[in-house]
């Protein structure tokens, strides 16, 4: 079977959503599927407001277009809600294709910490947006149920894998650190929350890993907390093998992938009781959720590794990708019925189309 995916997001950034389409992609190609990718690598770009590590490929139309006449696939997945995203949506309505979507991104909780921008806002664009697919495929049970109370239809989901041969138990590579090392791995961005983690006072050290609009101001106001930058490949697993406490801060997130590669590396997680940690964590056994973070971490701290690597050894790539794919099985029905557009959706497609 072909497959089209077209993505915003991609390489160089570092995240776990360009984790999950790669992998995702090359478990396709290992089950005998041909991947075709449409993404900004290639492609001219500018950098996104107040975020410049992120670049949007504006323009792209035509060449969307283009490329999925070209391509002719079985299937098209649309993975983001961003420019090229939006040019794979109004083309594949005009060119009569069906296609599925896939929900990576709190854009409304993203939005609303950055700009005056009501969530009702977003959340009608949202449904513009994913209204027009025959699945959109969500992380957690709890997202889906979240996206529900917002309106949003035929939801269906798509869990996630983890690479337990990079990320294991490394006892023979300790951190030089004072003891327990807290770690966070990921953005450092205003969404993640990572201030409430900086704020934390306990003993140990306190260790972020990663980069992004929010690192230089957390570095000048948080001289004690180790930033590290951004890491990657074996470096990073090493980094992350010898935390005590994997924190997990958001409040926003989708999934946390990062949260199963700590625990595949024997490390608990400490997080809020939220979306993503609420199905990703076992409270009490691979973690601990509480709302006060400084408890979460005290509860985690002292957690069996053996559990959370069992844990993580249940999620495999290839299971999440037979699951991607049998959900676009699934949207293999009659194509939906035109979804009419909201003004804000008519002018992004005008815009970026």
């Amino acid at each position: 079977m072909k497959i089209a995916i077209v993505t915003d997001a991609w390489r160089p950034q570092t995240n776990g959503v360009v984790t999950t389409l790669t992998r995702t992609a090359h478990c396709l190609g290992e089950l005998g599927h041909e991947v075709a990718l449409m993404t900004p690598e290639g492609l001219p770009t500018i950098p996104c407001p107040s975020y410049p590590e992120i670049r949007l490929a504006l323009f792209q139309g035509r060449r969307v277009a283009r490329w999925l006449e070209a391509t002719r696939p079985d299937c098209l997945h649309i993975a983001t809600e961003g420019p090229l995203g939006f040019a794979a949506h109004a083309a594949a309505r005009r060119q009569g294709l069906r296609f599925t979507t896939s929900y990576h991104t709190q854009f409304p909780q993203y939005l609303r910490a950055r700009y005056p921008i009501p969530e009702a806002w977003s959340y009608a664009g949202l449904r513009a947006f994913h209204g027009a697919a025959v699945r959109t495929m969500v992380g957690t049970k709890q997202m889906r149920r979240e996206l529900r109370r917002n309106r949003m239809r035929h939801l269906v989901l798509w869990s996630r894998g983890v690479d337990t041969e990079l990320f294991r138990p490394r006892p023979e590579s300790p951190l030089p650190f004072p003891g327990p090392i807290l770690l966070y791995a990921g953005r450092v961005a205003v969404e993640k929350s990572i201030e409430d983690f900086c704020r934390v006072e306990r003993p140990g050290t306190k260790v972020i890993v990663g980069g992004g609009p929010a690192l230089e101001d957390l570095k000048a106001r948080y001289p004690e907390v180790v930033f590290t930058g951004f890491k990657y490949g074996d470096e990073l697993a090493t980094l992350i093998a010898g935390a005590d406490c994997f924190v997990f801060p958001s409040r926003t997130d989708t999934f946390g992938l990062v949260m199963l590669e700590a625990m595949a590396c024997g490390v608990p997680v400490a997080a809020y009781p939220v979306t993503g940690p609420i199905d990703v964590v076992r409270h009490g056994v691979t973690g601990c959720l509480n709302e006060d973070l400084a408890a979460a971490i005290e509860g985690a701290l002292g957690l069996d590794p053996a559990a959370c690597r069992a844990q993580a050894l249940e999620y495999r790539w290839e299971n999440a990708t037979r699951q991607f794919l049998g959900n676009l099985a699934e949207a293999r029905g009659p194509a939906p019925a035109r979804v009419r557009r909201g003004a804000f959706a008519t002018a992004v497609h005008r815009l970026l189309g």
